[in-house]
């Protein structure tokens, strides 16, 4: 399962009311994004990257995937409605985001619980909540990053790991998805051996609502290490596994234009997509959860 994005332009209205729970959004906040659409070519390619994700799956474990989104086409509960037609009786649900949140992965395991429900459907399912630290999944990043640096020496450049923000009430509901973010970063650190001075954390593509979110925002943390003579900054979006508009506007776009009038440099490490890695972990992980349910 992923988040979902628009095909087309058209698709944009339809898609950010479904976000926003039935509310269309202001003509301002709908131009908006479709600016940011239209700036990364009319369209994301998250759908197109999820359904290879779906097939390194099913190559792994040699059983079919199916590929639902929460907030556009194909829906979550489309999918489900299809494992229902095809006779499966037992499954395992992922996400395709390493850290678990009340408000993000617990959301779609609400979406196939309630179409199970919808359906009358008795599918016996386990689900795979977080994979933040597993070694292929971090292995992978670190490919990423090292391919990243080309040139540059990499005692030179600060890295930055990003996720993105949620609003900050979670902290008092002792939501895990921060500390979970932190042990990712602090693993891909240890493993690449960069010491401490010369990474970051920071948030991006916060909600544009009027409650606080979590932070330090991702421009606001390139300024600070403006001010503390950093030049090379290498991005790695930790928690986006693929390519979509958080990355390739957010990043491509909005921060290199950030940068334009300071004497820095960014690169980004590019996201895992499709990467062969990937499949080893989701072939592993599903094959655990698998026989659990088989052993229940």
């Amino acid at each position: 399962m992923a988040y979902g994005s628009p095909n087309k332009l058209e698709d944009i209205l339809p898609f950010y009311t479904d976000i926003r729970r039935g509310n269309a959004p202001t003509e301002v906040l709908l131009e908006e994004l479709t600016e940011r659409y239209i700036s990364i070519g009319g369209s994301s390619p998250l759908l197109k990257v999820t359904n290879a994700q779906a097939e390194l799956a099913a190559e792994a474990l040699e059983m079919p995937a199916y590929v639902g989104m929460r907030h556009w086409e194909p829906w979550v509960h489309e999918a489900v409605e299809q494992m229902q037609k095809d006779g499966v009786t037992h499954s395992v649900g992922m996400v395709m985001a390493p850290h678990f949140s009340t408000m993000s992965i617990a959301k779609y395991i609400g979406k196939v619980e309630t179409a199970m429900k919808d359906l009358n459907y008795d599918l016996k399912i386990n689900f795979i909540e977080s994979w933040n630290v597993e070694p292929e999944y971090i292995q992978a990043l670190m490919q990423k990053i090292e391919t990243a640096l080309g040139d540059w020496d990499r005692a030179d450049a600060h890295y930055i790991f990003t996720a993105h923000s949620l609003p900050a009430r979670i902290l008092d509901e002792g939501d895990p998805y921060p500390n979970q973010l932190m042990e990712t970063a602090k693993k891909l650190a240890y493993e690449l051996g960069i010491d401490e001075s010369s990474w970051s954390f920071a948030f991006q593509s916060a909600g544009r609502t009027t409650e606080k979110w979590l932070g330090p925002d991702l421009l606001e943390k390139i300024d600070e290490l403006e001010l503390a003579g950093k030049t090379k900054l290498l991005i790695c979006s930790i928690g986006f596994i693929t390519d979509h508009l958080e990355v390739m506007y957010d990043i491509d776009i909005e921060a290199q234009d950030h940068i334009k009038n300071k004497d820095m440099a960014i690169r980004r490490a590019d996201s895992l997509n499709a990467d062969p890695l990937l499949g080893k972990l989701f072939g592993r992980l599903i094959s655990e959860k698998m026989k659990e349910l088989e052993q229940a």
